[in-house]
Parts: C-alpha cells; structure tokens; sequence
C-alpha cells in the first residue's frame, strides 16, 4: 500500500475514533439552564421530554468499546501500513509460489513474528501427522479398501482436487473422470501415485495447419471410426492414410500410450468432448493439460492415502 493510502486510511480511522469522543462527551454535557431530570418544556401527543443524561451502564459500554479499539489498532495490523506492536499477522501476504511461501515462513519465525496460518498449520501437522504417517504405511491396495483411511482419503481429494475433478470425481470437459478406470497415464496403483506425487504434463500439437481443413475433417472421421461411431466411410479411408502422424503418440490400432499420457482413442472416452466439432477443434488446434505436482504441497504421506483413494473409485 502507498503511503498516501496508508496515511488516509490513518487519518480517517483515528479522525473518526475521535469524533465518536467528542460525539460522547458531548452528550454527557448538560448545556441547557435546565436541570437534569426536569421538562424540558416539549410535549408532543401527551409525551413531555425530560432532560435526562444518558444511563452510565451505556455510557461505561460506549468508552469500552473506543478504548477496546484504540488498543486493538495499537497492537494488530489494522491503521496502513502499521503492522501493530505484537508483530501479528493473518497470514504472509503477496506470496506467488510455495518457495515464497517457504521462505516467508522461515523468515518470519527468525524475526520472531506470529504469523496465524503458520501457527495453525504447526498444529495441524502435530496433532494429524502421526495419523497420516500410520495410514502411510500401509499399501496403496490395503488403503483402498480401508474404511477409515478411504475417509481421510476423501477429504483430502475434497480439500485439493474436486476444484478440478468434482466433488464426485466424475470430472469435466478437459479434467479426467476418475471413476471409469481409464487412466491415461496408467491406471495401476504405482502409476497413480507417481501422477499425484510428479505431476503431469500433455501436450497435443496441432495439426490445422499440417491438414488443411479437409484433412482435419478426414482424420476426425477416421479417429471417430476407432471407437464405433458412425462416420462417412469415404472420408474415414482418406484420413486412414494420414494417421501416421498420429501413430507415434497414441500407436498404430489408436489404443494410446500411457508412457505419454496419449489417450486410448478406441473406447469412445473424450476428455474434451467426442463430438465432431469437439474433435475437429483438437485436432485443428491442438491440447494442453497440467496435472500439478502434489509432493511438495501434500508430502508424500498424504499422498499415499490419496492414491488409495482415487485407486478406490474406479473399483
């Protein structure tokens, strides 16, 4: 935050605490020649008005709450750039990676700031981390039938990956399903776990440029022929002679190859769609998708739980 805005935001906080004081001190104040608890002379509907002072217990509540925020701005991040006596913060701000975040951390415990998602994260990971260790230990096959290791499974696939997969992991156009068994990069319990712990990255080039438009409609026709649909013959036989090209990744029958990651193009599964114009659009301008790497963000006892679960929903 610039110093200006930080400044307005100082001026206006405190200028409003103080107004508040005046605003109360100014109504503890009898300023009329009337003595406290006699009328005031106006009447309306039968009502007269007494000069009364405000109830002390409400008055007492009054200073509470503007000394409560006086020290509450003194000691937590709250005026600017004031970052408060107690050195207290919610969180490490601005951080862009988890080396940053890494850091931030190491630096802020050597400085002696309490940093609150820190603190709260050390705490977890005392009391839940002999958990996760135990379940660990056992195999990726022993996790997916374990009922409770499946439950802690689940919140963790809830906790990092449904934002991508859905929470009932049935996933979307560009994120896998993972309850159908078919694994691109490999489906056998080591497989998925090396998935989660390196990550993945795929990549189809595009090939509108190398087709033409009558190609692209030519290899569409002989990819959807692969897996039973309905095509024009004429145009599937034409774009039969091109598939070389796409040999290479996904092999000569188009059964894929999980070393690649390249999909089985035989079993009508699309992961961005199977319709024509779908099709048409992967091949025309080609496919990128990432599977973050989770080791250095779950570690790789949670992982290991991980994989037993996802193991579990394809059984």
């Amino acid at each position: 935050m610039s110093s200006f805005w930080s400044g307005w935001i100082i001026v206006l906080t405190l200028g409003h605490l103080i107004a508040l004081i005046i605003l109360l001190r100014w109504n503890m104040t009898n300023y009329t020649d009337v003595e406290e608890g006699e009328n005031m002379g106006h009447e309306f509907d039968g009502i007269s008005e007494l000069n009364n002072p405000l109830p002390k217990w409400w008055t007492y509540l009054f200073w509470i709450c503007i000394g409560w925020a006086f020290l509450y701005l003194a000691l937590y991040p709250g005026l600017g750039n004031f970052q408060g006596l107690l050195g207290w913060s919610s969180s490490n701000q601005d951080i862009r990676s988890l080396e940053e975040s890494r850091q931030a951390t190491e630096q802020a415990r050597e400085e002696g700031r309490i940093v609150q998602y820190d603190r709260e994260r050390a705490r977890a990971e005392e009391q839940y981390g002999p958990i996760f260790q135990q379940y660990a230990q056992m195999s990726i096959e022993d996790i997916s039938q374990d009922t409770d290791a499946l439950r802690l499974g689940q919140r963790l696939f809830l906790q990092n990956c449904a934002q991508c997969h859905g929470s009932d992991a049935r996933g979307s156009i560009g994120f896998p399903n993972l309850t159908d068994g078919i694994f691109s990069w490999g489906g056998s319990p080591a497989d998925i776990k090396k998935t989660l712990m390196e990550g993945r990255v795929a990549e189809m080039p595009a090939f509108g440029d190398q087709l033409g438009e009558q190609g692209i409609r030519e290899m569409t026709a002989y990819v959807l022929s692969l897996s039973g649909r309905n095509v024009d013959r004429q145009l599937a036989r034409a774009g039969e002679q091109g598939f070389a090209a796409c040999a290479v990744c996904h092999g000569q029958d188009g059964t894929g190859n999980p070393a690649m990651g390249a999909p089985d193009l035989t079993n009508n599964v699309w992961l961005y769609g199977g319709s024509q114009r779908a099709v048409e659009e992967t091949l025309r301008y080609g496919r990128n998708g990432v599977m973050p790497r989770w080791d250095t963000i779950l570690g790789e006892d949670k992982v290991q739980i991980l994989s037993g679960y996802v193991l579990s929903l394809s059984d």
